[in-house]
């Protein structure tokens, strides 16, 4: 067999095969077998013909068909020998078959693109450095110590710490009630952040069957144009009630805490740890997003275009596979197929330029770590160490682990500077 790989472009290679008709005969024998069982000529049984008279009725037909499935076949072997890597389906672009001669084809395929990746060492990354206040952890305990609250009317909105039922009345700008725009019965907790803060803040103050304005924004988009409505109410109380606290006991703070603190300095104590893990997590991942985003910027270059397809086809599958799993209604496939567009691109060059980044700085995931990682998992899981390192090398693990690889040496090899989150958000809005 006659090889040539021709290289097209970066990303997309071209196998060139010839085989002679001898190389390809005991397959050309296989079609002639299987065709025959489906062949029904007169004078014999379905699939009883004799081969000789099948050759001579059906034999171009049969070989022609069959050609290409060797074809095929055989463009998966030299994959196979070549430890080539297709990454989007392959397309045959030529088939030239000679019955008793010669089998020819043409296959084309993309492939990640080799090349050397600049500037992705010593650069400057600032990470946001989160501080606990007190407030927060006071606030989170509001939070803890809610299902446990009690209603008590009141007379007035003296603070959000109040739950009001009111009837709205939809007014136009010069405060004309809009007939069929009433909704009663309205039930508010103005403890709860995602409330219009000016209902939070009109409200205070006011007594049953007393009234308060507010205006609602509702801002979307039409295609890439975006839209912006006003709705003003006229808000009638009703009924006001409020939060009562219960009294910290121990038995209240071992309920809410699952049994991790027994009195409020423990608490708290506690509650400081979450809040450090989950900033120290998303200050983690700020950098990573950041380093990774000028590292691609760095680096224009073409990403195979069938590849970006399957990258954006499996980011769609999660998302519906999540959508089934957590039994969320209306999956707008459309809006995700959208949404994911740029994610994928950008996902697909990531990708390749991790692995140029891996193969310039010899970064590699050998099998005693994949059987380290399934030593622990299996000690989590219960499941047999045997049967974990069997299914990650079938699986993406070996990916994944070479890609948190590649991130540890780009982060360690990065200058990270601290700044304080709260004061970026006082610059960013300035």
């Amino acid at each position: 067999m006659e090889i040539i790989i021709n290289e097209i472009s970066s990303f997309q290679q071209e196998i060139e095969a010839t085989l002679s008709y001898e190389e390809i005969q005991s397959e050309i024998q296989d079609a002639y077998r299987e065709e025959s069982k489906k062949i029904t000529i007169d004078g014999f049984r379905k699939g009883k013909a004799p081969l000789g008279i099948i050759k001579k009725l059906y034999g171009e037909a049969i070989e022609f068909k069959a050609s290409e499935t060797i074809a095929n076949k055989k463009f998966w072997n030299i994959v196979d020998e070549r430890k080539l890597n297709p990454v989007s389906t392959p397309k045959m672009t030529d088939i030239d078959f000679v019955p008793g001669t010669k089998l020819s084809f043409k296959i084309q395929y993309e492939v990640k693109p080799k090349f050397e990746v600049k500037n992705y060492k010593e650069i400057e990354v600032e990470k946001p450095i989160f501080k606990i206040k007190d407030a927060d952890i006071d606030r989170e305990i509001e939070f803890m110590l809610k299902p446990t609250m009690q209603l008590e009317t009141s007379e007035s909105v003296d603070d959000h710490n109040h739950k009001i039922t009111v009837n709205l009345q939809r007014v136009d700008e010069n405060g004309v009630p809009i007939i069929g725009q009433r909704s009663e019965n309205i039930v508010i907790d103005l403890s709860d952040e995602k409330v219009n803060p000016q209902i939070k803040e009109n409200a205070k103050g006011k007594k049953v069957n007393e009234t308060f304005n507010f205006v609602f924004t509702d801002e979307h988009h039409h295609g890439e144009e975006l839209h912006s409505e006003e709705y003003r109410y006229i808000a009638e109380i009703t009924k006001i009630e409020k939060f009562v606290k219960p009294e910290l006991t121990e038995e209240l703070i071992k309920k809410i805490s699952k049994d991790k603190a027994s009195n409020i300095d423990e608490l708290k104590s506690q509650i400081r740890k979450n809040f450090e893990a989950f900033y120290t997590k998303q200050s983690e991942e700020i950098v990573t997003n950041n380093l990774l985003s000028e590292i691609v910027k760095n680096n224009e270059f073409t990403a195979p275009p069938g590849y970006i397809k399957s990258v954006h086809k499996r980011l769609i599958d999660i998302e519906r596979e999540n959508a089934k799993r957590y039994k969320m209604p209306n999956f707008d496939e459309t809006a995700v197929t959208e949404y994911y567009k740029p994610r994928a691109e950008w996902n697909a060059k990531w990708q390749i330029i991790l692995e140029n980044i891996a193969e310039a700085e010899n970064i590699r995931v050998d099998e005693t770590e994949i059987e380290e990682y399934a030593k622990k998992e299996s000690e989590t899981t219960g499941i047999s160490v045997e049967k974990l390192i069997k299914y990650y090398k079938e699986s993406s693990l070996g990916s994944m682990l070479l890609e948190e690889k590649v991130i540890k040496f780009l982060t360690d090899n990065a200058k990270i500077k601290d700044v304080e989150a709260e004061e970026k958000v006082k610059v960013k809005k300035g």
